[in-house]
């Protein structure tokens, strides 16, 4: 008679191999070296989407500047554009300036501990949450970022596509299952430094990794084709035209108040139409905009730029006003080049900032000689 077959012996999850290695090699990154809910709060939030090696700068100015959240939410829009200038995303500093505004009025200024109070809060999504919440207080809550769902897809040798929202959502349970309910922050970074320094989306390092005793990918020689992603559409291309308006050594720039760059300055001009000239869309979107007729003079720069979603081709021209000028405002003013390179600007108008400013400067030469 033959045995009865016995069910598949059940992983233990190597937790205590997991926190060894931390303790034994975690990066002393700057919020790590002076912890506070609000330190994590706004690393975690600069790390979306962005390279370590990048936001550490930004991080380090940042928290001069903000060293709490009264000083953020009482800060100029400018001020704070600024700070953020060059990160991108920038609905995320947004929703930050808003949800630090909320903790002054609500929570004495304090970063509340409370998951179903933080959550709340603009921008504080399921990972932001998880993050925060976990590494200041504790809660054991999986953070789930893009790291973390590699190393899980590879350790359990998951084919399923990691940008669907069921398999973040799945994750995300299992993690619950095995996070420590006493170190459930050093558990969420633990996993977010391997898949950022050791289990990496090419040549992942197994000989380091202590998950690899028990990881299915690597038994079965599968770490290079794990995780499953399914393909990005390609982005969109959009042309673009806009002229840097000079007038008594002035420029005019303008404030962005809807889309994605809101609150930032930028250079009067547009996107093209179908069939239109980039010259013709400048004078459009100027009358348009801002009831200014121009005349358009020499090209100046064409800059690429890439943002998330679409990528734009922008092409720089100098003109002169031929009607009278615009009155300035809150959301429109002429500064000198000096004052132009201290404002917020978009990246693609900043790319050419360079060329313009070498422009302007080779003109006044010529004014002079």
């Amino acid at each position: 008679m033959k045995p009865a077959c016995m069910p598949p012996r059940k992983r233990r999850f190597p937790l205590d191999e997991l926190l060894s290695w931390w303790d034994r090699g975690r990066r002393p990154l700057p919020w790590r070296r002076e912890r506070s809910a609000w330190r994590t709060w706004v690393s975690e939030v600069m790390l979306q989407q962005t390279r370590v090696e990048t936001v550490i700068p930004y991080f380090q100015r940042f928290m001069l500047l903000f060293p709490a959240p009264a000083r953020l939410a009482d800060a100029a829009d400018d001020t704070v554009m600024k700070a953020w200038e060059g990160l991108g995303y920038y609905q995320r500093i947004r929703n930050l300036q808003r949800a630090a505004t909320l903790v002054v009025e609500s929570y004495g200024g304090e970063v509340p501990g409370n998951p179903a109070e933080f959550t709340l809060l603009p921008g504080a999504g399921p990972y932001i949450t998880a993050a925060v919440m976990s590494i200041s207080f504790k809660h054991p809550l999986p953070a789930v970022d893009g790291n973390v769902l590699r190393v899980i897809a590879r350790y359990r040798g998951s084919r399923a596509d990691t940008r669907q929202t069921a398999q973040r959502d799945r994750v995300r349970r299992i993690l619950a299952r095995v996070i420590p309910p006493e170190r459930p922050g050093d558990f969420n970074e633990a996993l977010m430094e391997l898949g950022a320094l050791v289990c990496t989306p090419r040549k992942p390092d197994c000989g380091h990794c202590p998950l690899a005793a028990a990881c299915r990918a690597r038994r079965l020689g599968l770490t290079t084709q794990l995780p499953v992603r399914s393909r990005r559409t390609a982005p969109p291309q959009i042309d673009v035209a806009v002229a840097v308006v000079t007038h008594l050594g002035k420029i005019l720039v303008r404030r962005r108040s809807d889309g994605h760059l809101n609150g930032l300055w930028e250079f009067p001009g547009g996107r093209l139409l179908a069939g239109e000239t980039r010259k013709d869309a400048i004078l459009r979107k100027c009358r348009e905009e801002l009831n200014v007729d121009l005349r358009i003079k020499e090209k100046i720069a064409l800059v690429r730029h890439a943002y998330s979603h679409f990528r734009i081709q922008m092409a720089v021209y100098r003109a002169i006003p031929e009607t009278p000028l615009p009155p300035t405002g809150e959301n429109l003013r002429w500064v000198t080049p000096a004052e132009l390179e201290s404002l917020p600007l978009p990246g693609a108008n900043r790319k050419a900032l360079p060329a313009i400013l070498e422009g302007l400067e080779k003109r006044e030469e010529e004014k002079r000689s």
